[in-house]
């Protein structure tokens, strides 16, 4: 029996609503960007492709638990531009496809090794339990650091020789996620506050949670800066950028343009990404 142009559209819209519902910007961004420093550190490409499909399976399952958990609190809040609300996947669906993902991590970073494989999911462990609970806590700025910060070590420990990474390399992307964090809570926080998502930013003024967002982007771009030659032109091009881009955010927020904020946020870690490929730093001691 052929499909009708209803069950077609209807398949499409599915697709739509889990590419929307993975968080489709941070996921691709976290995978290209952890692809990208496993070719610096060294792997070989049938590593990193393996190191690709790893992240990429891990991010979905992330993306996916979070639209998963919050679909009641999204309905209750009107949040039709999530694609569960906006009636384009249903909860089933997108739980089922958070769950596979989950599973499909485990044989992919295996191929990586245990250690790496170990790394990955304590990293992919994190980020689910703020899904779950963390989120609404004071704690809620734990799992981002934990998460971002043990990617460098998946990507070493998945080389032959196992190596940890060094210290300032882990430091520095675990600044990056959790600066993050506190920039993407201020477009939510009358919706966090009604629904009792009350982590460590909504705790605080939006003014207090911006500032500590943007220090955290700013140590992270310098910190990469550091680890890199300082006297190359482009480096230090890419890292006035990345500043400026912080400054640009605290404007907007200040101008009640949250929306534009994290836009900007995004735009300056993805700078301070391309600083981390520039700089070539050494990952491993």
């Amino acid at each position: 029996m052929k499909a009708t142009a209803t069950d077609r559209r209807s398949g499409s819209q599915t697709i739509v609503g889990l590419a929307r519902a993975c968080h489709l910007q941070p996921t691709v961004a976290v995978t290209a960007a952890t692809t990208a420093l496993a070719l610096l550190a060294g792997q070989r490409m049938p590593g990193a492709l393996a190191v690709a499909a790893a992240v990429l399976a891990g991010q979905c399952s992330v993306g996916w638990s979070n639209d998963w958990f919050d679909a009641g609190r999204d309905d209750a809040t009107g949040q039709t531009q999530k694609p569960i609300v906006a009636g384009l996947v249903s909860a089933a669906t997108v739980r089922n496809a958070a769950l596979i993902a989950l599973a499909a991590s485990v044989p992919l970073s295996l191929l990586l090794g245990w250690q790496a494989t170990g790394v990955h999911l304590i990293a992919i462990g994190s980020a689910w339990a703020y899904n779950g609970r963390l989120k609404a806590t004071a704690w809620s700025p734990l799992p981002y650091a934990i998460s971002f910060g043990l990617l460098p070590a998946f990507i070493t420990l998945g080389l032959p020789s196992h190596p940890w990474p060094r210290a300032n390399v882990m430091i520095a992307t675990a600044l990056l996620g959790t600066g993050v964090h506190f920039i993407n809570t201020l477009g939510d926080r009358d919706a966090d506050h009604a629904t009792g998502i009350t982590g460590l930013p909504q705790r605080m003024t939006a003014t207090g949670a911006l500032s500590v967002g943007i220090t955290l982007l700013s140590f992270a771009a310098l910190l990469v800066w550091s680890l890199g030659d300082r006297l190359k032109m482009m480096q230090n091009a890419l890292v006035l950028l990345a500043l400026g881009l912080d400054v640009i955010v605290l404007l907007s927020v200040r101008a009640a343009r949250p929306e534009r904020a994290q836009t900007w946020a995004l735009a300056s870690t993805g700078v301070c990404l391309v600083l981390f490929a520039v700089s070539r730093p050494m990952l491993t001691n």
